[in-house]
């Protein structure tokens, strides 16, 4: 994560079903859900044009993956960028529930 993300907090919002960054005034995302085992499956990444380039959806997902890794649960990553994230960090699919379909892809 570059250094300019590190002292923004992540926002959950448990009403949209968002991990949320804020960064200079503009808002990324990735919306969640939460199965009836709370495994948290990540499905959809979205970054505004403004904040394209600049590592902020990079920092939405380390962000997410920590807070999720403290509260112990397990994903399954069904949005493209989270996936692609994951394969890019091996060192993430530690989080990944054995489960999920794509597993063996990663």
């Amino acid at each position: 994560m570059k250094p300019e993300f590190e002292n923004i907090s992540l926002k959950k919002d448990d009403d949209k079903k968002h991990f949320e960054l804020e960064v200079n005034g503009h808002t990324a995302f990735i919306e969640y859900d939460v199965d009836e085992d709370s495994i948290v499956s990540l499905i959809h990444t979205e970054a505004p044009t403004e904040l394209a380039g600049t590592g902020a959806a990079a920092a939405l997902v380390e962000k997410t993956f920590l807070l999720l890794e403290v509260e112990n649960k397990e994903i399954q990553p069904f949005c493209p960028y989270i996936f692609a994230y994951i394969k890019k960090h091996p060192e993430w699919k530690r989080l990944v529930y054995k489960g999920f379909p794509g597993y063996h892809r990663l």
